[in-house]
């Protein structure tokens, strides 16, 4: 579970990130946040990541809170989450393989585990023959399920998806938004930030936008009728 309860956020430089936000996100809950550059999803994102402490208010995840968090726990904080990034973030020298193990392999988790749940793990995001490839070698949309693939395979109770289909074709954007719906339905919480409005209103669901650091709109959206699955 995420939750703000009157939360407030101020950079050192005077800006004011947000303002007396309260929102909760229950277990198993999807959610799109949306709003404009600058609007504060992104120091949203960094006080759920405890990347930044709020100035005041209180913020609660997955058991964690925030305000309380000390240095040495960031890490049990992290390994409950599961993040996204726009810009894949895989590394190139790695092959799909390796690039997903490489998040169990840094928490020195068995290697029977890892030799059991990277595939599975990999199967599930549809790119059980691309194990070998190097990230140079797989298509955008392709690269953004391994970078699913490596959110998925620690088994977050969380995953956050910061603009997953910013850099991928209009049509895979799709393809990933379903695949996040898929794994939604599994149990796991997600949080998708986006600015693209067309995504939000295929599929629907709660929406969460976000104007000059205030929720300015939190509601369930009705979103067209989604067949199949990938």
């Amino acid at each position: 579970m995420v939750e703000f309860q009157d939360v407030s956020v101020t950079y050192g430089n005077g800006v004011d990130a947000l303002n007396n936000v309260s929102l909760k996100i229950k277990d198993g809950e999807f959610a799109f946040v949306v709003g404009p550059s600058g609007a504060g999803k992104s120091t949203l994102i960094k006080l759920i990541l405890k990347e930044v402490s709020p100035t005041s208010g209180r913020v609660l995840v997955n058991g964690f809170s925030i305000n309380k968090l000390k240095r040495r726990d960031i890490p049990k904080l992290r390994r409950t989450i599961g993040v996204v990034f726009q810009d894949f973030r895989l590394i190139p020298s790695m092959t799909v393989y390796d690039n997903v193990a490489f998040v169990l392999r840094v928490i020195d988790a068995p290697k029977k585990y890892i030799r059991s749940r990277v595939p599975y793990v990999i199967s599930l995001v549809g790119l059980k023959d691309k194990v070998k490839c190097y990230p140079k070698e797989l298509a955008g949309g392709e690269q953004q399920r391994v970078a699913l693939a490596r959110a998925l395979v620690n088994d977050p109770a969380l995953i956050i998806a910061d603009e997953p289909t910013g850099n991928i074709d209009p049509e895979l954007s799709f393809q990933i938004v379903q695949l996040l719906k898929d794994i939604n339905s599994c149990g796991t919480t997600v949080l998708m930030v986006t600015h693209e409005q067309e995504l939000v209103e295929h599929f629907g669901g709660r929406t969460i936008a976000i104007r000059d650091g205030q929720i300015a709109f939190d509601q369930v959206l009705p979103g067209a009728d989604v067949e199949g699955r990938i």
